[in-house]
């Protein structure tokens, strides 16, 4: 796990951080702490009241709100809203924020499962909360504590690598004939089928493939598909299938087409509240640089997301799949709605085409240079505490380009030494002027 402490003037700005995400489909409101009734059922301004009228206690406290992001490995995507905040509740007692009133927010907006919690620095009786060397001191004795108590995994000897990187499931891509088809198979079966929520066999399929595995029911005509029955094949690097079919209920977990079936109704309300952060994506990503189906598909693999274009013998494409490696959650377009769609998606990289006005003449814009890290740049320690400004995040998913033009990270503000002085303009002498009439 890892702590990352801020704090800040503006209260109202990470309530109002928090909220929009909420707003955005990309967070959740899951709890509170110290709130006179469930803040589930009051209202935003209600929320954010009780925050405020705590910090006017103490009016000489100026950096009085504190936000707190705590964020664990990608490999517990299993954690529980229950469970985030039961750690939540740990971490804030162990900081010496037990008593303070708080609110959590649960995040999926990175490659990794984390939480956000905003509170502030007064004490209910005015005294305010030092935080001076909280991050080295109180949070790092509670990240340890916690991380042994809770099983998580521990963030400590990171600091050369980076936190948190975006894949796919763990499992080496099978290859016919360099380890048993059957074990090979059922390696990738176990993570994929545990993890990722999809709701039809396309879906299914548009990850399996990832793997060189395919899920195969044959044609409508086969004995197999009257049967319904099910194969497991490998493909090769051409998706052609390779070898000898393994039947589905000679698996040890048994991931036959009635089981599947089942895992097609639970998986469909897991995944109904990833829905909204997907379609921002791709709409994020059609707003900006790509004017074709293949550049969008490198953008998004950016964000997380693998497109699965699936086309006909004559190369013409027909069906759309988004495979969300964040949230472990498989849609079809049209699945998302009619925006999303192949047909929708492909009309709407058109008209980016058309819109941007692309030129085959037009020379190559230069690229944007980017310097390296220094060597103490790159050193992250598991706890950080840093000032409120900017406030924003950014999960390393956006470009340099995107940061530098953010209007967020842009001043007005420039010393009236190298301000250059206005020059007085001349009147006219309107005297002359009448007397020449």
């Amino acid at each position: 796990m890892v702590a990352i402490i801020k704090t800040g003037h503006s209260i109202h700005r990470i309530f109002n951080y928090n909220e929009n995400k909420v707003k955005d489909g990309v967070a959740e409101f899951i709890g509170e702490a110290n709130y006179p009734m469930d803040a589930s059922e009051m209202s935003l301004t209600m929320k954010l009241n009780r925050l405020l009228k705590q910090a006017e206690l103490n009016e000489k406290c100026k950096r009085n709100s504190v936000h707190i992001s705590l964020n664990f490995d990608p490999s517990e995507s299993h954690l529980t809203t229950d469970k985030m905040m039961e750690i939540a509740h740990d971490y804030m007692e162990r900081i010496g924020f037990g008593k303070q009133p708080y609110l959590v927010y649960q995040h999926w907006d990175a490659g990794h499962p984390h939480i956000h919690i905003v509170s502030v620095k007064v004490r209910a009786d005015g005294s305010r909360i030092d935080m001076q060397n909280i991050g080295k001191n109180q949070s790092e004795i509670a990240r340890r504590a916690i991380e042994k108590k809770h099983d998580l995994v521990v963030a400590d000897g990171r600091n050369n690598k980076p936190i948190y990187t975006l894949e796919p499931v763990n499992t080496v891509k099978v290859r016919y004939g360099l380890i048993p088809s059957k074990k090979a198979i059922s390696n990738v079966l176990d993570k994929v089928l545990s993890s990722y929520n999809f709701t039809t066999l396309n879906e299914l399929n548009a990850v399996l493939n990832q793997y060189n595995i395919l899920a195969d029911r044959g044609n409508e005509n086969s004995r197999t598909f009257k049967a319904n029955g099910m194969v497991y094949r490998i493909l090769d690097d051409d998706r052609k299938p390779v070898g000898v079919p393994i039947k589905a209920s000679d698996f040890y977990n048994k991931p036959t087409l009635s089981h599947l079936e089942k895992l097609f109704t639970e998986n469909s309300g897991k995944r109904a509240r990833f829905k909204a952060r997907i379609k921002n994506t791709i709409d994020k990503v059609l707003n900006g640089k790509p004017a074709d189906i293949q550049k969008l598909k490198e953008e998004l693999i950016t964000q997380g997301i693998y497109t699965v274009l699936r086309q006909n013998e004559d190369g013409r494409i027909y069906g759309i799949t988004f495979v969300d490696h964040t949230s472990k959650s498989v849609f079809n377009g049209s699945s998302l709605g009619k925006n999303y769609s192949a047909k929708a998606i492909l009309e709407r990289c058109q008209k980016k085409q058309f819109a941007t006005g692309n030129n085959p003449n037009t020379p190559p814009k230069e690229p944007l240079k980017i310097i390296p890290e220094t060597t103490s740049q790159k050193n992250t320690l598991p706890v950080q505490i840093e000032n409120e400004l900017p406030e924003k995040e950014h999960s390393g998913n956006e470009s340099v380009l995107d940061a530098l033009l953010d209007t967020e990270n842009v001043s007005d503000y420039l010393p009236n030494s190298l301000k250059k002085k206005r020059r007085k303009k001349k009147r006219r002498n309107n005297n002359n002027n009448n007397t020449s009439l």
